[in-house]
């Protein structure tokens, strides 16, 4: 198939685009600078609502990937930045889709589990009701703005990705140091869930996800055993060979991290990928301590 992809050059697109290629796909990447020459890019500009629908004229898919990083202190211009980058392509790609011709028939985009907020032990469906965060109102107004492809009779998916796990980027190697010096312990109460996707997982997912048409909407794509950060530690500092007795304080959290320690850290999320074990979908690692392991060499 002939697929455009956006964020291309992010963790998830870095792993996704070679998997692409080894299954035969021709994949043009949608980027925001001017295009290099021979390099298979196209130009798009989301913040300035610029997208000239030649560009995707004979696509078979759109893989929307595109998104400021969250992790940081969330001042106002960095919480704008998290949004606009998310929303404004959404709303570009959801009004340009159907006004091609020979247009797409999937469009799939990473949504994010913080669509649930902060919801405890309730085991959360892709039924389940969004949460009222900043994380949460930014995910559904990104899954919002492809109504009007969907209407148009385009294949929405919507991917509520959790935790990414890899060693190359994201979250874990920013708690690796600290564990490895047996500074590293639960974050808060711990009781709060975490739910996770190794990144092998997550392309696997995206493949699936393209060519399973019974799949559309929203797609929790976690593993289906989510974990407390309380287990998420302690399964580290085993893989590790490292003790965990240091823990981060709710406080020392928000005081270093602000808001963003609330949503990303604190904040409960008992996902369930409901949808794709319906479809059939079987997941390469289940378990956390399966891919710490194979991510680590342990």
């Amino acid at each position: 198939m002939k697929l455009l992809v956006t964020g291309a050059s992010g963790m998830v697109g870095s792993a996704l685009l070679p998997a692409l290629a080894a299954e035969g796909h021709s994949v043009t990447r949608m980027v925001r600078r001017a295009p290099a020459p021979g390099a298979g890019e196209v130009q798009w500009d989301p913040a300035g609502g610029k997208l000239d629908p030649a560009v995707l004229e004979g696509a078979d898919v759109v893989v929307h990937l595109a998104g400021e990083n969250v992790a940081g202190r969330w001042t106002r211009r960095k919480k704008a930045a998290i949004r606009n980058s998310r929303v404004r392509g959404a709303i570009l790609l959801g009004e340009s889709l159907p006004r091609v011709s020979n247009r797409p028939h999937t469009l799939m985009a990473a949504s994010a589990v913080g669509y649930y907020g902060d919801r405890g032990e309730e085991v959360l469906r892709e039924g389940s009701p969004p949460g009222s965060s900043f994380l949460a109102t930014v995910a559904r107004e990104l899954e919002e703005a492809f109504e009007p492809a969907a209407r148009a009779g385009i294949r929405v998916v919507s991917l509520r990705i959790g935790l990414v796990l890899s060693a190359a980027g994201g979250a874990l190697p920013r708690m690796l140091l600290p564990f490895r010096l047996g500074a590293g312990g639960r974050f808060g109460s711990g009781r709060q869930y975490w739910s996770w996707i190794a990144l092998n997982d997550l392309v696997r997912v995206i493949l699936f996800a393209m060519r399973e048409g019974s799949l559309s909407g929203p797609v929790n794509a976690v593993a289906p055993n989510p974990v407390t950060n309380r287990e998420f530690t302690r399964t580290l500092a085993k893989i590790l060979r490292r003790p965990a007795f240091v823990p981060l304080p709710a406080f020392a959290a928000r005081l270093a991290l602000g808001e963003m320690a609330n949503e990303l850290l604190l904040a409960s999320a008992r996902v369930a990928p409901a949808r794709l074990l319906e479809a059939g979908f079987e997941f390469g690692f289940p378990r956390l301590e399966d891919a710490l392991g194979a991510l680590l060499g342990h």
